[in-house]
């Protein structure tokens, strides 16, 4: 096999370019590893594991390299085809397997494909990816006999589930952004299936060209067409998926985005009504807001590191029924199994609708005034991030700084706070800061500017408070 990119490695999934760091040959071996990899740990001879795909081009290709090397390690591999990413991980625990594995570029650009795993119902990240890595670099995944291939369909009982726990109440109009997605393969069959709620699921056709829009719900001018259509039909909500149906972006009526973090909050103090004293799970990009919302509604905050992998481990650590992350990953451990779902946050932030007399923004009316930039996305290699990150926390800290080093850097200041960290999936630093006025913001991103152009790296323009 020719040389393998060891960026492709991630702290929490594999990801890279298509032809340029990724192949049909990669994803054989990585069958052929995984294989192996599962046999050492689980030390069981019949091994069962789950195969999905979201709708990207090369995911065909390389779900079928990738099962047959699962085959070739004596796996008995079930493919469940085309899916969003959660109806790979319910598809685990429905046909009880060993292990998922699912091919997904998420939300990068179309040329971009990826894998995620899980084992023993747990997320395979950090060291074990780079175990992985090396047992495929030693070519320790000998042949083995018995590996079988089966087909099968998951998607209606995927649905089924996440209906169930739907509770009525008034009715609700709902206009669904599927971004050409994973998620049109479902998103019209949960709506028709929910009592009460009415309205329509754009761009459902499943397209690894994404021709509407980029399926990122992160980025505003990804919901311009949702937002359009609400205003014609008059829905009260809109609610975006990503591309592999694991994110969720949402909207009112007048056009307001509703964060993750400000979703966290409305399903925070649901959840904690009826089980106070319960951990909720927040990463270190959401707002200060969410912390002190859940203190004040009886629950325990806790602050953590950016990404699904960890935020599920450290749900399993502390038992919390619910966590999320800025960019639209929610958890439920309340009334389901505890990993990210685009498609059952969907379900419950419409019940949770339902269940209003007004608008889920007229429940945050009471938060205090806070201004807050977006996530600001700052190109920067692969190859050097992570040492322009350990120079930054160098300078931080010699400099007395307030400083949370959980996850990069978080630092408090004057009237706010600011955030930078490396991106675990991209090439880029990721930064985010929050102030009680836009002047302030506007003030806390000037300086971190500053300490970024220090190390020859650009802020992109700042945006508006």
């Amino acid at each position: 096999m020719s040389a393998v990119n060891p960026f492709i490695f991630r702290e929490y999934d594999i990801r890279g370019v298509m032809g340029r760091d990724l192949t049909p040959e990669l994803f054989f071996a990585l069958g052929q590893t995984f294989a192996a990899h599962l046999r050492a740990e689980s030390r069981q001879n019949t091994l069962t594991v789950a195969v999905g795909r979201d709708g990207r081009l090369s995911s065909p290709m390389l779900a079928d390299a990738l099962m047959d090397g699962l085959v070739q390690g004596g796996v008995y591999t079930i493919d469940v085809g085309l899916v969003p990413t959660p109806a790979l991980y319910f598809a685990t625990y429905f046909l009880q397997t060993d292990a998922g594995l699912m091919i997904t570029g998420s939300h990068n650009p179309p040329d971009h494909n990826g894998l995620k795993m899980m084992r023993a119902g747990k997320p395979v990240y950090g060291a074990e990816i780079q175990a992985l890595k090396r047992r495929m670099e030693a070519g320790d995944h000998p042949p083995m006999p018995g590996g079988q291939r089966e087909r099968v369909e998951v998607l209606t009982k995927y649905v089924d589930r996440i209906v169930q726990d739907f509770r009525p109440g008034r009715t609700v109009k709902v206009v669904m952004d599927c971004g050409n997605g994973a998620t049109g393969m479902v998103a019209g069959e949960l709506l028709c299936s929910l009592p009460g709620i009415t309205g329509e699921v754009l761009f459902s056709e499943v397209d690894g060209m994404f021709p509407n829009h980029h399926p990122d719900p992160t980025e505003p001018k990804n919901l311009v067409a949702m937002a359009e259509r609400m205003r014609v039909i008059g829905a009260e909500l809109g609610i975006a998926f990503d591309g592999d149906g694991d994110r969720i972006g949402a909207m009112d009526a007048e056009g307001r985005i509703l964060w993750g973090d400000m979703l966290m909050i409305l399903f925070a103090r649901d959840i904690l009504a009826r089980d106070p004293g319960a951990a909720v799970i927040g990463d270190v990009k959401c707002s200060q807001r969410l912390f002190d919302a859940v203190a004040k509604a009886g629950g325990e905050p806790i602050m953590w590191k950016t990404g699904h992998s960890l935020i599920k481990s450290k749900m399993r650590a502390t038992g919390a029924p619910l966590a999320g992350e800025m960019s639209g990953h929610l958890f439920f451990a309340d009334r389901y199994f505890g990993f990210d779902d685009a498609l059952y946050a969907a379900m419950r932030l419409l019940e949770l609708a339902a269940s209003k007399p007004g608008t889920l923004w007229d429940e945050l009316a009471d938060l205090p005034q806070s201004f807050a930039s977006p996530e600001i996305r700052i190109p920067c290699p692969d190859e050097q991030k992570f040492h322009i990150m350990k120079r930054i926390l160098a300078r931080l800290r010699d400099a007395g700084a307030d400083l949370s080093d959980m996850d990069g850097a978080r630092v408090r200041v004057e009237d706010g706070w600011w955030l930078l960290r490396v991106s675990n999936t991209q090439p880029i630093l990721v930064a985010r800061a929050e102030a009680h006025t836009p002047e302030r913001l506007q003030a806390i991103l000037a300086n971190l500017a500053a300490l970024l152009h220090a190390e020859g790296v650009s802020l992109p323009t700042l945006p508006n408070a």
